[in-house]
Order: C-alpha cells, then sequence, then structure tokens
C-alpha cells in the first residue's frame, strides 16, 4: 500500500470531496512551485455520503472532466482517503531494523494494533524519528484503512483511465500542504499551535499541528451544504440554482443580513466548539492561530469575524502565494477556488517527497 513509500513521478493530486473533484499539477524547478494545470468538477448530491464514495461511476466521470478541463496529459494520480476511515498509531520497534525487517515484524505484530480482520485492511508504516525517551528505539506511525475505502477511490480513477500511484490520508495532505502556507503566518513559527480548520460541504475538519506535525484531527457534520440548503428553502430555487447564486451572487439583498450572516455565525460556533474539545483533551496546549481552508474560507470576511470573536489571529490559506501559473491556468479562477485546494495541493506535493 503506497501511503508513505517516496514517489518518483509527477502525480495529479486528486481531491475527492462532498461537493467536487478538485485536480492539481504541479511541477518543480529548485526550490519553485509551478501550477501546470487545475480543475475543478461539481458532483450531484449524494455522490459522497459521510465521505464514503455511493457511486464510483459519477465519481469516475467526474474525475474524466476534470482530467479534460485541466488539459493535462499525466496519468498518474493521487488520491487520500479520509481521517475517519483511517486508524493511526504509533508503535516503538528497534532502531537497528531494516526496512524489510520492520514490515515483517509489524505484519506478525499488526493484529494487536488494528481492530479488523488483516484481509480487510490496507496497511502502511513511516518512521518517525528516534524515540525521545528511549534512542535504542525509532517511533514508527502505522497506518490502516478498510480496504473498500480504497478501492473505491482507485476504481474511481481507473474508471477516469488514470493511474493510482499513491494513496494517502486527507490529514497527511493537509499537513504537507501547510509546509506551503506556513512562513506566510508570524504566529505559526516554531514551538507554535496551529488549527487549521477545513470548512467543505458536509464536514469541518479541525487539524491541529505543533511544529509542522498533526497532532490532534476531529471531523464534524457541519459545511457548506447549510448553506445552500437555506437560500433553496428561503428562496425557492433547485439545489442547483442554489449553489450557483451563493457562488455567483444576484439573491435579494435581505440574503446578507438574514441568510449569510447567521450561517457566518454558526461557522465560529462550530471552529470554538472544535477547539474546546481539542483544549480538553490536550489539558495543557492551547491554539496559537487558526488557517481557514476549504470553501466556506472564501466567505467574505469570515476570517476577520473569527479572529474578532474567538481573539485569535486567523488567516486564510493559499498554497499558491509564490507559486508561477503556466500559460493554461486562469489565475481568477484558481483564486476563487483556493482555499478549497489545500488537500489537492498536499497530494500534488507527493510528486517531490
Amino acid at each position: 500500500m503506497n501511503w508513505f513509500r517516496k514517489n518518483q513521478s509527477v502525480v495529479l493530486g486528486i481531491d475527492i470531496s462532498t461537493a467536487a473533484v478538485k485536480l492539481l499539477e504541479l511541477s518543480k524547478t529548485g526550490i519553485k512551485y509551478k501550477v501546470e494545470s487545475y480543475a475543478v468538477a461539481p458532483l450531484p448530491q449524494d455522490a459522497i455520503v459521510d465521505k464514503n464514495i455511493t457511486n464510483t461511476e459519477v465519481i469516475g466521470n467526474a474525475i474524466k472532466t476534470a482530467v479534460k478541463q485541466s488539459g493535462t496529459r499525466n496519468k498518474q494520480a493521487c488520491v487520500a482517503v479520509s481521517g475517519s476511515s483511517v486508524m493511526t498509531k504509533i508503535i516503538q520497534m528497534p532502531s537497528d531494523l531494516s526496512e524489510d525487517e520492520m514490515e515483517e515484524e509489524i505484519m506478525m505484530a499488526a493484529d494487536q494494533y488494528i481492530p479488523y480482520s488483516l484481509d480487510e485492511v490496507n496497511l502502511d508504516f513511516e518512521v518517525q524519528g528516534i524515540n525521545e525517551t528511549n534512542p535504542e528505539m525509532q517511533d514508527v506511525l502505522l497506518a490502516a484503512c478498510r480496504q473498500e475505502n480504497v478501492q473505491d477511490r482507485v476504481e474511481a480513477l481507473t474508471i477516469a483511465g488514470l493511474k493510482p500511484a499513491i494513496v494517502d490520508v486527507e490529514a497527511f495532505a493537509m499537513e504537507n500542504a501547510f509546509t506551503l502556507v506556513e512562513d506566510q503566518f508570524p504566529e505559526a513559527t516554531e514551538n507554535e499551535t496551529v488549527a487549521v480548520v477545513d470548512i467543505g460541504a458536509t464536514t469541518t475538519t479541525l487539524n491541529v499541528l505543533f511544529e509542522g506535525r498533526t497532532i490532534y484531527t476531529r471531523e464534524q457534520g457541519f459545511g457548506g451544504r447549510q448553506l445552500t440548503e437555506e437560500i433553496q428553502r428561503r428562496y425557492g430555487l433547485s439545489y442547483e440554482e442554489a449553489g450557483l447564486a451563493k457562488k455567483h451572487g444576484g439573491l435579494p439583498d435581505n440574503y446578507q443580513t438574514d441568510v449569510l450572516e447567521p450561517f457566518r455565525r454558526a461557522i465560529v460556533q462550530q471552529i470554538a466548539r472544535s477547539m474546546q474539545f481539542f483544549v480538553s483533551s490536550s489539558a495543557s496546549r492551547s491554539v496559537d492561530s487558526i488557517v481557514l481552508a476549504g470553501g466556506c474560507a472564501s466567505i467574505a470576511g469570515i476570517d476577520a469575524l473569527i479572529e474578532q470573536e474567538l481573539s485569535m489571529p486567523t488567516y486564510i490559506a493559499n498554497p499558491f502565494i509564490n507559486m508561477a501559473l503556466s500559460n493554461k491556468v486562469k489565475p481568477q479562477a484558481l483564486s476563487n477556488d483556493t482555499p478549497a485546494m489545500m488537500i489537492a495541493c498536499g497530494l500534488a506535493l507527493r510528486s517531490f517527497d
């Protein structure tokens, strides 16, 4: 299972989220990245339910649409499974083991750590470094996921004519993309704890990072779909019409005060609640700053509102700030989608492991 293995060729980052398939292809010259191609293809309402694919053909066709729109000729792809479908555990192993010996040991001991039959899971591991308290041992990250979650994504890529090169985990992809944005925030420096809040269509995911490493993740059932459904109900539109109106405007004057403002307040409440869960679970740790990602991060003024209400520096994620764009990429279109591209960006970065 290629979750952590080094990759030898450029891969397309394919983020399959509830509302859309997002595709991103990067190249690298020296230390500079360039966006070679990108596309976003919308998904029908029930193609993904609770992070599970319900119709691989629909997803496969959406990926195919994104590939066509992007103009890429690359066939190698990297996708991710959601954090809630993956079990991760740090285990200790002797420092002098080779990778093959380690794999053998892990396979022998895995049923101690994994609550499923090994026939039902894909698993992989990555050495994290020497254990802090015992230099003769090393910390190894073990990750396991039910096979069907992986197979559905692999099948969707195959339908789209792509070759699955890597299956990643969304939280690790977000951690990877964070390396591109941390320098933009004065607070996100050494010894700082940063909350990356990814507000998607149906799920808000809190990833707390300390010194760039994920130390806590939590998913909540809340997202932009609630705003779309309220627009639909309030103004008598279809779901598709409501989604377009939300994105492109043209709604009545009372939209801002009666619909959008309560939703912005609900976002603040959800983030405050997630933070409380984190702080109570980690006893001694607090959060130094917030980075907003996902489609809802594009709502005007949401960063200022969160900063004001939670008294915490808050920023909008922009992984492309120092990147060049190829002539296939329309700057305005990419700019509108930027915060929602963090996971796709983290996946595309696997090209350069």
